[in-house]
């Protein structure tokens, strides 16, 4: 389970250090065990920045982040722990397998070379990896690199798993799979996070939605919830109607 609450995080832009940008105001939130939850903003709405501080890799300036009761401040490695991330254009070592990648990655986690080579080898069958298993990861297509990505947020069987736009750059087929296999992970009892501007996507995948402008939670509830509340019939109509007209970007 994640769970936050009044998160609020500024920085300065880099070379700008007189120009302070607030990228949460106030984020309060939370995804459940056995559910796909989707956090869903346009570019710059605050969702890389509150999956960053889940993951552990910025502190907020106020506020509360907890995996699985645990503070991603106070205790950050009990909740890493707990927690698989999966990071926008995660990058894998080229020279390696995709065997060798995870095996690597589930050492670094504490697991021993057995415990890693029999996670790898049970993790590349449920994802369908056995075309490229042994394969130097150089050369993969995005569907292939972002496989053995989750496979490596995955080695060591997290409770909890967070994807940063995770299908950006796949095609048709390789987006219809990863539904596929997050699908099985929620009902396996998983608690999965994605980050999405994509409304199609949220929509045929999510559970649960928290929409997300500006810095601030607009609204969260299913899907058909936001649609009722919103009195649209369309999710990309209510999402319009949640955070308010939004002012166009000048070049």
């Amino acid at each position: 389970m994640i769970y936050t609450q009044a998160l609020v995080k500024s920085f300065h832009p880099r070379g700008r250090k007189k120009t302070l940008v607030q990228a949460l105001v106030n984020v309060s939130f939370d995804a459940q065990d056995g559910e796909i939850t989707g956090l869903l903003g346009p570019n710059g709405a605050g969702k890389s920045t509150t999956l960053r501080i889940l993951a552990g890799l910025v502190k907020p300036d106020r506020g509360l982040a907890r995996v699985d009761g645990h503070d991603v401040v106070k205790a950050p490695l009990a909740a890493r722990r707990r927690l698989g991330f999966l990071p926008h254009n995660a990058g894998l070592y080229p020279r390696l397998t995709s065997r060798e990648n995870l095996v690597y990655y589930g050492q670094l986690c504490g697991l021993s070379a057995e415990e890693a080579h029999h996670r790898a080898s049970d993790l590349i069958e449920r994802l369908d990896m056995e075309g490229f298993a042994d394969r130097r990861a150089e050369g993969f297509s995005q569907g292939q690199r972002t496989r053995v990505a989750l496979g490596r947020a995955l080695i060591h069987n997290p409770s909890t798993l967070i994807l940063d736009e995770p299908t950006n750059g796949l095609d048709v087929m390789a987006t219809r799979n990863l539904r596929t296999i997050l699908r099985r992970l929620r009902d396996e009892g998983h608690c999965v996070l994605i980050s999405s501007h994509i409304m199609q996507e949220v929509s045929r995948l999510c559970d649960r939605v928290a929409i997300i402008s500006e810095g601030r939670i607009a609204m969260t509830d299913t899907v058909t919830g936001i649609l009722e509340r919103t009195g649209q019939n369309d999710l990309e109509d209510a999402f319009v109607a949640a955070i308010g007209e939004q002012p166009e970007v000048q070049p």
